[in-house]
């Protein structure tokens, strides 16, 4: 979601960039932008839970201090960090005030004020501040000025002040909420279907009736803004007269609570919060992910700058910090090493309870080389830039995964799926296919598909471009060692049965059997050729040349890689049965695997005429995956020089990726502000896409339009390795994100 203060600050310059040539080749000068990295604003939460209460009300003080009304008294919270959530816990501070019947409270000059059955009462200013009242059912409580109080019961109201003469009234209505607009001078009431003010220099109550079952309102400029059952609307204070009509375009119309915190409307619901951006739409903290609960009771604004969200299961503070990219990278870097290196892989964190990051276990996955990868080759960016040490022994810890992978197998030039030590197969997913090794105490997963041979590829490639040490000629070998076997296999992925992978399959009898307007055909002719020519490049075979020049002169791969993607489109029923499960909708696997492979593509491109041609498939592809925002995919189509590459949207997806990257439950296809559109191929959903912070935590293969994610709610936590530092520091080593920068 855009967050508040953002800064984009956008300079163009002419940057010499790496964008495909051999090294001893004049690289391209282009006019590239490029992101100034100064510090914005990264929002977060940290949650305090509660059980077995009624929770109504929140305020911080001067002095940092959080109390929380309940039904079991006043709470305070305890503990709690961001992904370590506290608790709200009876507040014992002090005595005397845990002994009286506390039912309202509010701030007054940023202290607490009480309401109790007898008196408005506060510990601040020495304990001076007593007020009796005679409403000893009295729960509603809103400061004025010159320690002016009005309170309610419900029914009745009552003027309270140290210097003033007391006032008392019934109310033809049930009071809801009472606010004071220190500019008039006035007390604004809300009753359940009407709206009052106070003039308290008159002791003058003027009432308008509303027909609207209304629940919660706030004072902002004036107006006032009236929650409902069903959405909102707007009054002019001065006037008491409506303005417009009731807006219903709400993500959830059912408002409970209402207000105004410097100068932005925030909305309190039945399905979570929301934020009014400057330019009309919400920001939506819906889910665990921010949230204890979904219904909100009661928001209130933090004398630290962050916003208490009170729900029907605990607080949310959101927090508001500033923060630069680098500084974000630099978080993920640490959340990678703590939690998420098994045996060198970039693993997910699994089996969490309810979100506890300590109660997970590391887990296997089908595509632990492909995740990997792309870790390590933001890993060799990273180092590329920095020159930094400790990127250099994450690069040698991943690529001793990577090794293994070839080794722990029988079958020459075969890399396994993922390895794991015997005796847990049956723990693991997929057991059928777990295979045992040589050594009694591994064993190694089988069935590799092409999405992890050409995320080899991809790592290889830029190890081999990139490094001045060792793993120069490590990666090379790797790289020769996987396109030897798929080139002596006949561009098949042959397993330990001696029968091609299910996936692993580029031969042009396989590849040619799909109709030209099935992915397949599109996607697999295009990474192979990007696959031979990084071999060929780093190693100078020619094998890997004339096969490649085999297979685009006489198999028609370069026609199959350059069909136009708004032209993949489901079979034809006259179709092979396979050739319509592949084409059944967008495969957003195979976005992944182009732009993974684009890098070998273009950037080893064997003449500079293909060059030409591979540039115009990428950016065609580029085209139609531009309403996805997609971070990483728009910073790879920076590696052709193209001027144009929508590096604002890469820079919203790195800047609005949640810290929090545990697996919450979202919901989003509820919400009347976002415009849907019509079901079709792509399975986009909205005309625009939803931030990242606002959807599912997911990988770059996955649908960026997916509304909901119900299930496993706090059961895992994804990796940012392959997530976010794979796009931000290729955009580092492209040029096209600065170091960080002060602001000036």
């Amino acid at each position: 979601m855009r967050k508040v203060n953002q800064y984009y600050i956008w300079v163009i310059s002419l940057l010499v960039l790496s964008c495909g040539s051999p090294k001893n080749e004049k690289e391209v000068v282009s006019a590239m932008p490029v992101y100034k990295d100064v510090p914005y604003i990264q929002n977060y939460s940290i949650k305090y839970n509660a059980q077995d209460m009624e929770l109504s009300e929140v305020h911080m003080d001067r002095n940092g201090v959080i109390q929380v009304l309940s039904s079991k008294g006043v709470l305070r919270t305890h503990d709690g960090q961001f992904l370590y959530p506290g608790i709200l816990m009876k507040d014992k501070t002090y005595r005397p005030i845990t002994d009286k019947n506390i039912s309202g409270f509010t701030l007054y000059q940023n202290q607490f004020v009480y309401l109790d059955d007898k008196a408005v009462l506060s510990n601040a200013w020495a304990g001076s501040l007593y007020l009796s009242h005679d409403l000893p059912e009295a729960k509603i409580l809103a400061a004025g000025d010159d320690f002016d109080f009005l309170i309610s019961d419900g029914k009745a109201l009552q003027f309270l002040s140290k210097d003033k003469a007391p006032w008392k009234e019934e109310i033809d209505d049930q009071v809801l909420e009472i606010k004071y607009n220190s500019a008039k001078k006035t007390f604004w009431i809300l009753g359940t279907q009407s709206i009052s003010s106070f003039d308290a220099t008159t002791n003058t109550l003027k009432t308008t009736q509303q027909e609207q079952n209304l629940t919660s309102f706030a004072l902002i400029d004036d107006k006032l803004i009236v929650g409902t059952s069903d959405g909102y609307f707007e009054i002019d204070s001065r006037t008491s007269k409506k303005i417009g009509e009731t807006q219903k375009k709400l993500p959830a119309n059912e408002i409970t609570s209402i207000a105004a915190i410097d100068g932005q409307l925030w909305f309190g619901s039945s399905e979570g919060a929301f934020k009014m951006r400057d330019d009309g739409k919400f920001d939506y903290y819906y889910g665990k992910r921010w949230l204890p609960g979904n219904v909100v009771k009661h928001i209130s604004q933090g004398t630290n700058g962050s916003v208490l969200v009170l729900t029907d299961a605990g607080l949310g503070q959101i927090v508001f910090e500033e923060m630069t990219l680098f500084d974000k990278a630099q978080y993920y870097e640490s959340q990678v090493r703590n939690r998420h290196i098994r045996l060198g892989f970039n693993a997910n964190l699994v089996d969490l309870d309810h979100g506890n990051i300590d109660s997970g276990r590391l887990s296997d996955s089908d595509n632990d080389g492909l995740w990997t990868t792309m870790y390590l080759a933001a890993e060799v960016f990273r180092y590329s830039v920095t020159k930094s040490a400790v990127a250099l022994q994450n690069c040698r810890e991943a690529m001793d995964a990577m090794e293994r992978l070839f080794s722990i197998n029988p079958v020459p030039g075969f890399p396994s799926r993922s390895f794991e030590r015997s005796g847990y197969i049956e723990k693991l997913h997929d057991p059928d296919r777990w295979q045992h090794s040589n050594d009694p105490e591994w064993d190694w997963k089988s069935t590799t598909s092409s999405d992890e041979a050409i995320g080899h590829i991809f790592a290889y490639g830029v190890m081999a471009e990139l490094m001045d040490n060792d793993l120069k000629d490590r990666a090379i070998t790797l790289i020769d060692t996987l396109m030897s076997h798929v080139v002596r296999n006949d561009l098949y992925m042959v397993d330990f049965d001696g029968k091609p992978t299910t996936w692993g399959k580029w031969n042009p009898e396989y590849v040619n059997a799909r109709p030209k307007m099935v992915g397949d055909r599109k996607i697999n002719s295009s990474n192979i050729i990007g696959m031979l020519q990084t071999a060929y490049h780093f190693t100078g075979k020619e094998k890997y040349k004339e096969k490649a020049f085999d297979l685009m002169d006489n198999h028609g791969y370069l026609e199959n890689l350059m069909w136009p993607m708004k032209d993949v489109a489901p079979a034809p029923d006259d179709a092979d049965d396979w050739s319509k499960m592949l084409s059944e909708s967008w495969n957003h696997s195979d976005d992944e695997m182009y732009f993974v492979g684009y890098w070998g593509l273009y950037r080893y491109a064997f003449n500079d005429t293909l060059k030409t041609k591979f540039k115009e498939s990428i950016l065609d592809h580029w085209e139609i995956e531009r309403p996805e925002k997609e971070g990483a995919w728009n910073i790879m189509t920076a590696l052709t020089g193209t001027s144009e590459f929508d590096l604002g949207e890469a820079v919203w997806y790195l800047k609005e990726h949640p810290l929090d990257m545990v697996s919450w439950d979202i919901k989003n296809s509820h919400r009347k502000d976002l415009e849907f559109i019509a079901p079709n191929f792509r399975e986009q959903t909205t005309k625009e896409v939803l931030p990242p912070d606002e959807r599912r935590v997911q990988r770059h293969n996955g649908n960026m339009f997916q509304l909901d994610k119900i299930g496993n709610d706090g059961g895992e936590e994804f990796s940012a390795g392959d997530i976010w530092l794979l796009p931000y520091w290729m955009g580092r080593y492209l040029g096209v994100i600065s170091e960080p920068q002060p602001l000036k």
